[in-house]
């Protein structure tokens, strides 16, 4: 799908200064807020961004600081469920 905004010139050129492809910062910044709110999954970011492999993908989620809340409660299904499986 193509999705075309318009940005004032001004703050284009600023856009296109810090990041050199204005399309492709749009498009990343896109991707990290639909990481971040739950809306797309990492494989998902992966494919919106064309990058190579998870780890790529993760590296770029780190720079991003686009990061989910893990909790306790979390993390404790987490051993829960790695033990269930080596059980087996």
């Amino acid at each position: 799908m193509n999705v075309a905004i318009e940005i004032p010139d001004d703050i284009g050129r600023v856009l296109g200064g810090q990041a050199g492809d204005v399309s492709r910062a749009v498009l990343e910044a896109v991707a990290v807020e639909a990481y971040r709110s739950g809306t797309i999954t990492p494989a998902q970011v992966q494919q919106m961004l064309g990058l190579r492999s998870r780890w790529e993908t993760e590296s770029f989620l780190r720079r991003a600081e686009a990061y989910h809340d893990y909790t306790m409660d979390d993390l404790e299904r987490d051993i829960a469920a790695i033990r269930d499986a080596s059980r087996q």
